[in-house]
């Protein structure tokens, strides 16, 4: 999703940016610091770590009398204060060499900080840590960050200037091996991008930056636990890499293909988690099908240009990336070994605009594609596909008690009961999570009375849409139409947008989004409300069947033929019409410029396809909170267009100039103005 801005001028907006990267760059402390350069540092190195039982945060390398009793001292306190545990050496005896303890706690810690002096190279016992830090940096990948403190990083590396003299005098009588030594860690680790202090610079803050850089290294280097204990997921781990061939220099394109619910992006998201670090570049593009339709509402290019922007921009992590052409993917990836996910992919142009060739990435690099058509990795040219099966007899079991009972079996007493649900149930992963978290609580005498209605429900509605609407059927009224409002209009969108639009239309919409997420049929993912295609369908049918032959009576309009229909029709009269959602790829012929008139309900209006006339609008309701309309045709709204309760107005990509020709007070006295806008 397209974040939001609550302000409502755009050259508010446009010098609010301005503001904030000059700000940016006060910050800037590293030398020829490239996003490459950074996440290599961060996570390249960190494949062997997980494994290790680390006793410390971070071992510092420094010397004392330089450094110890101040800038030391506030970096260690910065990293206390963050939860970050360091090595503390004040109780160790020191002497020429370093000893099993200290070797044991350089070993025994996940980030080396090597803090140079003017003075470090005047003790062996520094010189000698740093030998053993880099030892351990490229035996098990441990990360090492260098601060330069008052010192030209130059000089560390060709051992010159003040810093040289100080190494000579070290040397001075003594081993030849060692000088060698200390010698070549010097120059290795001066050639590590790190800190450089300068004198006059703000302390304070290089510490503040320092100690979140540190704290991010350590969240990127934790071992990923959040798929451990998933039923069947390392034997479907052990498919994929066999697919996947991470050995091997080619570039590898990956299709994932199953039907809605199955699985699909919970393998590709754990496949990502695993092996992401070991890639120089990676990005995890979710829910393209949904996420990504508001910038496709013009001719293939348009769309192609607004996907590769988005895909670029996040692969690199530049905001204001700029793509003028096609050819920018290829030319900044195709030396780059990349690790690419593209989840939920339905359309071919998807495709082309984000990983149409294997030669646009560099060797080594994984794109995985997830779907649930076929024919669109067949028209990419994929050859490597992955159909996702249903999980067997007891791996279903598991899967639904997890949801049920917190565990892997079923609880004492229920072990008949949990094999008949899932006999009913079948195997498809969504449905065993919908309906274990249905009989989540329930006594054993609620099973038995609830068994019967979910079989009468199979009977008439079939296996997974039986499982779904009995789910749907046991909430109670308020939570159902919340149900609704969230399928037909509000998947998607941000958690704190939805409360504020439906604060007024429910009695407690926090609660009754609680209850949906507790019933698995929604969740919540990176602040958007989420739902699942198969429920997301659902709750249209539903909607739909409310008044099949008169579409006008319906709460929602989301399929293109009805919406003509009701729009093209400029009789007077009432409509139950609340909420409009044109798809993009979907147009109408034409609409009446009285359409809106007699929708006097209406309240949410996303219009992403074509056909719909702007004057219809100088009718349109005074109770409409959202309004979704990308590529907004005309330079000013009309002069009636007059909202009390607007909530969200997004209308990027816009001709939009000017909201009015004229001033307007939407707002009664005293009412908060709202709270989302986008424009150009």
């Amino acid at each position: 999703m397209d974040s939001y801005f609550s302000l409502t001028n755009p050259n508010l907006v446009a010098s609010a940016i301005c503001f904030l990267a000059l700000l940016g760059t006060l910050f800037f402390y590293r030398k020829s610091r490239s996003h490459q350069e950074k996440k290599t540092m961060a996570t390249s190195s960190l494949t062997l770590l997980a494994p290790r039982n680390w006793k410390y945060h971070v071992f510092p390398s420094f010397h004392g009398a330089d450094v110890r009793t101040n800038f030391l001292s506030h970096v260690l306190k910065e990293l206390r204060s963050k939860g970050i545990d360091s090595f503390i050496d004040n109780d160790i005896e020191r002497s020429k060499l370093i000893g099993p303890e200290l070797v044991e706690a350089i070993r025994g810690s996940r980030i080396a900080i090597v803090l140079l002096s003017r003075n470090y190279a005047s003790s062996t016992w520094c010189l000698n840590e740093l030998v053993e830090i880099m030892k351990c940096r490229e035996e098990f990948g441990q990360t090492v960050m260098p601060l330069f403190y008052e010192l030209d990083p130059t000089d560390v590396k060709k051992q010159t200037g003040d810093f040289g003299k100080v190494l000579g005098k070290t040397c001075r009588g003594k081993e030849k091996e060692d000088i060698q030594r200390w010698k070549r860690a010097l120059t290795q680790v001066a050639q590590i991008a790190g800190f450089h202090s300068a004198k006059g610079e703000n302390e304070a803050e290089l510490i503040e930056y320092i100690a979140t850089d540190v704290s991010n290294k350590l969240n990127l280097s934790a071992p990923c636990s959040d798929f451990d204990g998933l039923v069947g997921m390392e034997s479907r781990m052990a498919e994929m890499r066999r697919v996947l061939q991470l050995d091997s220099d080619e570039v590898r394109k990956i299709g994932i293909l199953g039907p809605p619910g199955i699985g699909k992006t919970t393998i590709a998201r754990s496949l990502f988690n695993r092996h992401s670090q070991d890639f120089q570049l990676s990005v995890f593009m979710d829910n393209i099908k949904k996420k990504y339709v508001i910038m496709a509402c013009s001719d293939d290019y348009s769309v192609k240009l607004d996907l590769q922007k988005q895909f670029m921009s996040q692969l690199t992590n530049d905001t204001g990336i700029k793509i003028p052409h096609l050819g920018v993917a290829k030319d900044r990836l195709k030396d780059k070994k990349v690790l690419v996910v593209l989840d939920d992919v339905d359309q071919l142009v998807q495709l082309e605009a984000m990983a149409k060739e294997t030669s646009w990435f560099g060797p080594g690099s994984r794109i995985i594609i997830t779907t649930q058509d076929e024919n669109v990795l067949k028209a990419s040219g994929i050859d490597h596909i992955h159909r996702v099966n249903l999980p067997s007899d007891d791996e279903a079991l598991q899967m639904f008690c997890l949801y049920a009972f917190g565990q892997k079996y079923p609880k004492n007493g229920f072990k008949k009961l949990a094999c008949e649900v899932r006999s009913l149930v079948g195997g498809l992963p969504l449905g065993l999570r919908v309906m274990g978290s249905y009989f989540r609580g329930m006594s054993e005498q609620d099973w038995r009375e609830a068994l019967p209605r979910l079989k009468i429900h199979l009977d008439r509605n079939g296996e997974i849409a039986g499982i779904l609407k009995f789910s749907y059927d046991a909430l109670n009224d308020e939570d159902k139409r919340l149900f609704l409002h969230i399928a037909c209009f509000f998947s998607g969108e941000p958690v704190d947008m939805v409360e504020r639009c439906l604060e007024k239309c429910f009695q407690d919409v926090r609660q009754g989004l609680r209850v949906l997420s507790e019933k698995s049929l929604i969740y919540s993912k990176s602040g958007l409300i989420m739902m699942s295609t198969l429920l997301f369908q659902l709750g249209r049918q539903i909607v739909q069947k409310e008044s099949i032959s008169e579409p006008g009576k319906r709460q929602f309009l989301n399929d293109a033929i009805d919406i003509g229909e009701v729009l093209s029709d400029d009789k007077a009269g009432n409509s139950s019409v609340i909420g409009i959602d044109l798809e993009w790829n979907k147009d109408i012929t034409w609409t009446s410029e009285r359409a809106f008139e007699r929708l006097s309900n209406l309240e949410f209006i996303r219009i992403l396809g074509k056909g719909v006339n702007p004057l219809s609008m100088n009718y349109i309701s005074r109770k409409l909170k959202v309004l979704i309309w990308p590529m907004f045709p005309m330079p000013c709204f009309p002069s009636r267009f007059n909202p009390e309760f607007l909530v969200n107005l997004f209308v990027r990509n816009s001709n939009l100039e000017k909201l009015w020709e004229e001033n307007k007070l939407l707002l009664k006295p005293g009412e908060a103005p709202f709270l989302y806008w986008e424009c150009n």
